[in-house]
């Protein structure tokens, strides 16, 4: 049976390749990213445009913005959640650290939260080293 799947860092290396696979196997994707520049932009603009497909909806919004990943699961009532999304690197959390528990802690606060209320099938947590 063909799923609807929700998958948070789609713009990432982890996140394209699941993304890309749940197309080819015929799911349908929604994808969440805020496409910050911790990594090269480019890179993950041409990475969401390979996913481009009728199957495939991108939402470009932080996790941390409850409101909208609220209205991301209220529209498209994900059956699976994959949450891959975290802001990366272990030196830059030393130098910048509110924006690891706003986009790592608060943005996961948000998505369980929102599987909470909006009951998914299964929910997949991978970490981030900086967690």
């Amino acid at each position: 049976m063909k799923k609807t799947v929700l998958v948070t860092g789609v713009a990432g290396f982890i996140g394209f390749h699941l993304a890309r696979r749940l197309l080819k196997e015929g799911h349908h994707v929604i994808g969440i990213d805020v496409v910050n520049d911790y990594y090269d932009p480019k890179l993950k603009e041409s990475r969401l445009h390979v996913l481009t497909h009728p199957r495939f909806k991108l939402y470009r919004d932080a996790l941390e913005n409850k409101m909208a990943i609220t209205r991301v699961f209220e529209k498209n009532q994900p059956q699976i959640v994959v949450n891959l999304a975290a802001q990366a690197g272990v030196r830059y959390s030393l130098e910048n650290p509110d924006a690891y528990i706003q986009s790592n802690i608060v943005g996961f606060l948000n998505i369980l939260e929102a599987c909470r209320f909006y009951p998914v099938e299964q929910l997949i947590y991978a970490s981030s080293s900086s967690v």
